[in-house]
């Protein structure tokens, strides 16, 4: 399990993910979660996947395949919208899972595999995608600005709360972190490094990226005050009429 998120709002978007994997509770490694590409100067795009790592990887080595052969039919960069992006990951997600799907139902392992796309192309608005195993995709909503994939429930809570299309680019990546750490903290399948990048809207590339561990200043400070915000917001709550 892992588990990815992107936020959009009205400055940008913000990508996070953790690193960790499993094949059954005594054997994790680590592999980033988060995909750049050396696309076009008109637009911008990162895939973020979480599922079976082997579907994952053979997707992302297509993709690129695709991005340096001329005579490949379709690629990121001949899409003429996200949404056509979303659909050649879609699509070829699913002929990934079929060319081993007998195999691994015979082993009990599920090739499934879930992506969340996120960019732009110059003269559209910034966008994300969630890419279910099937190859369909939604969009994330004015009202619900954020998709995630993996261990959702538990880092939820703080982006129903803070997350609006007005919040910043830097309060989105605070938000990010919160929400993975609060997964990690309930989780163990979900782990650092943790890998967050900011993009701004209409400059077709990465802002900033930061690749997080436990020691790092700004992730130890953040979780370190997010615990005694939390701990002093509960001493605060309303006594009960017998206290």
């Amino acid at each position: 399990m892992t588990y990815c998120l992107a936020i959009k709002v009205d400055k940008g978007l913000v990508f996070a993910s953790d690193s960790r994997t499993h094949a059954g509770v005594d054997y994790a490694n680590v592999y980033s979660k988060m995909y750049r590409f050396d696309l076009h100067s008109d637009r911008m795009m990162i895939i973020l996947a979480a599922g079976n790592l082997a579907t994952t990887q053979a997707l992302i080595n297509h993709i690129r395949r695709d991005l340096e052969n001329p005579g490949a039919l379709y690629n990121l960069n001949t899409a003429a919208y996200l949404y056509d992006a979303a659909s050649y990951i879609g699509g070829t997600s699913v002929r990934v899972q079929e060319q081993h799907a007998g195999a691994m139902q015979r082993s009990g392992i599920s090739g499934e595999a879930s992506f969340i796309l996120g960019g732009q192309i110059q003269g559209q608005e910034p966008e994300i995608y969630l890419i279910y195993p099937q190859g369909n995709y939604i969009t994330a909503s004015p009202d619900t600005p954020y998709l995630q994939v993996g261990e959702t429930k538990y880092g939820k809570p703080i982006l129903d709360r803070m997350i609006g299309p007005a919040t910043t680019l830097e309060d989105a990546a605070r938000c990010a972190l919160v929400s993975i750490d609060s997964t990690m903290r309930s989780n163990i399948s979900v782990g650092p490094p943790i890998d967050v990048a900011i993009y701004r809207r209409d400059s077709f590339a990465i802002g900033q990226y930061l690749h997080l561990d436990y020691s790092s200043p700004i992730y130890a400070s953040i979780q370190k005050q997010w615990a005694e915000g939390i701990r002093n917001a509960f001493t605060l709550l309303p006594r009960f009429d017998w206290e």
